[in-house]
């Protein structure tokens, strides 16, 4: 099973891992790609109002500049620990026992407008780049993904649960994997989109499903883990299921 999460606007600063290595990054045929987005991502970092104006960022977050300048030298770490916010929070993968982190590490993979894909130990630095922001140099990042990540995640052999939001499942497009969608139900029945419970439990989730002892192969399976943790889902059709959170 392969598990795909957004990412989060923030990330968690430093790290003790060494410097940024694509070659030991999961899906060396990213390789490519993650090194040109890279490369302009820091060569755009010299100039900051260039910077500030194709990431969407006012003056009061240089800071987040000036960590893609430093993308080849600054500390790594994990990339479900980079990760932070109300998704994060709720998968908690620091609490997980050795045994279900290293499930979480194989089972959950990270949906980046830097690096495509990642897999939950892949060890990667600090930076800013949003799923739908457009480099000078290359255009959006969705004409930069879609050819690479596509075919790649077509020949997933296993299940794919697709957790991403908007912007990163642009970026390609996975028509054999179960959708979830997280609905707030009020107490006449009425039912609607709400993003706070939408992060929130797209993360308990994600939790579940990396800790469960077998490992879900079916859409079936996933209910059931969903249930066991206390969650209400509902299958709608064949590859969507809902969430639903009383409001």
């Amino acid at each position: 099973m392969l598990v795909l999460l957004p990412p989060s606007e923030t990330k968690a600063v430093g790290g003790a891992g060494a410097p940024l290595d694509l070659d030991a990054l999961s899906h060396p045929e990213l390789t490519p790609t993650r090194r040109k987005l890279i490369d302009e991502l820091s060569t755009l970092a010299d100039d900051v109002p260039a910077s500030l104006l194709a990431l969407g960022l006012s003056e009061r977050q240089v800071a987040e500049v000036e960590r893609n300048a430093e993308l080849w030298d600054s500390p790594t770490a994990p990339a479900l620990e980079r990760y932070t916010g109300v998704l994060y929070d709720a998968l908690d993968v620091r609490s997980l026992p050795a045994t279900e982190r290293t499930q979480a590490d194989a089972r959950l993979a990270v949906a980046s407008a830097l690096f495509g894909l990642v897999r939950g130990n892949d060890a990667i630095p600090a930076y800013r780049l949003s799923g739908g922001n457009s480099l000078p140099g290359l255009g959006t990042l969705r004409s930069v993904w879609r050819p690479v990540l596509e075919p790649m995640l077509a020949d997933a052999d296993d299940l794919v649960v697709d957790l991403r939001s908007g912007a990163y499942a642009a970026l390609a497009k996975v028509p054999e994997a179960v959708e979830v969608r997280v609905l707030s139900e009020d107490t006449t029945g009425k039912r609607k989109v709400v993003s706070h419970h939408n992060k929130s439990h797209k993360g308990k989730l994600a939790r579940a499903l990396a800790v469960s002892r077998d490992e879900p192969t079916t859409i079936e399976d996933v209910l059931d883990v969903a249930s066991d943790a206390g969650l209400q889902v509902e299958r709608e059709g064949a590859r969507e299921l809902c969430v639903v959170v009383k409001a």
